[in-house]
């Protein structure tokens, strides 16, 4: 098997986004004066941002809304963001077994870094701008030989890479939606990543 080398998602799996994101979501109704349902877009995050911003706008304002929210996002959304409950841990227990850590997200790569830089994540590489069988692309050129998400699209991801999906129940699925979305393990959150490793790591080497 190739060096222990684990990818996991962003937004819900190593960091609690939520409030920052609707932060931003609220600037950018006060920008544009198109409502958004802040607290109902961040309950559903994992998609791309031009899914949720196209139940808002219409087809013809989508992409000027998409690139005001990227303006608006740098200011709203990196200072009220914060670790999950175990993400630090989780990294280092990767790189304690002498593993690569990457972040395979939905989010643009230079907004994720933003996010990992704030927070003191050191991560080996991001992959951003990728969703569901996208993802898998990203997780193969770095040879990820698992890849961790709250989303089912990222048991897709997982699948389509060829790698054990670990789910987290942190985010909008639940452990039952993440195992019939194909998940090899499932956590209540990354609190329990370190322990399970060398199971995970198990997986890997009987595929």
């Amino acid at each position: 098997m190739a060096a222990l080398t684990v990818g996991f998602d962003l937004d819900m799996t190593l960091v609690d986004s939520r409030p920052g994101i609707a932060d931003t979501f609220r600037a950018l109704t006060a920008r544009t004066g198109v409502h958004v349902d802040a607290a109902a877009a961040v309950a559903r995050l994992g998609p791309p941002l031009r899914t949720e911003i196209a139940r808002w706008f219409p087809p013809e304002q989508v992409d000027e809304a998409v690139r005001t929210y990227r303006e608006l996002y740098p200011a709203y959304a990196i200072t009220p963001t914060v670790p999950l409950p175990g993400a630090v841990a989780a990294i280092e227990a990767v790189r304690e077994r002498g593993g690569r850590v990457l972040v395979v997200t939905a989010k643009q790569g230079r907004l994720a870094r933003l996010h990992l830089d704030h927070l003191g994540l050191v991560v080996d590489e991001v992959a951003g701008d990728l969703f569901a069988e996208g993802k898998a692309t990203a997780l193969r050129q770095h040879g990820a030989t698992h890849y961790v998400g709250d989303h089912v699209a990222d048991m897709v991801a997982a699948a389509a890479a060829g790698v054990p999906g670990i789910g987290v129940a942190t985010g909008p699925c639940t452990a039952d939606e993440l195992r019939a979305a194909g998940a090899e393990v499932v956590l209540d959150d990354l609190t329990g990543f370190p322990a399970a490793l060398d199971g995970m790591i198990r997986l890997a080497l009987e595929r």
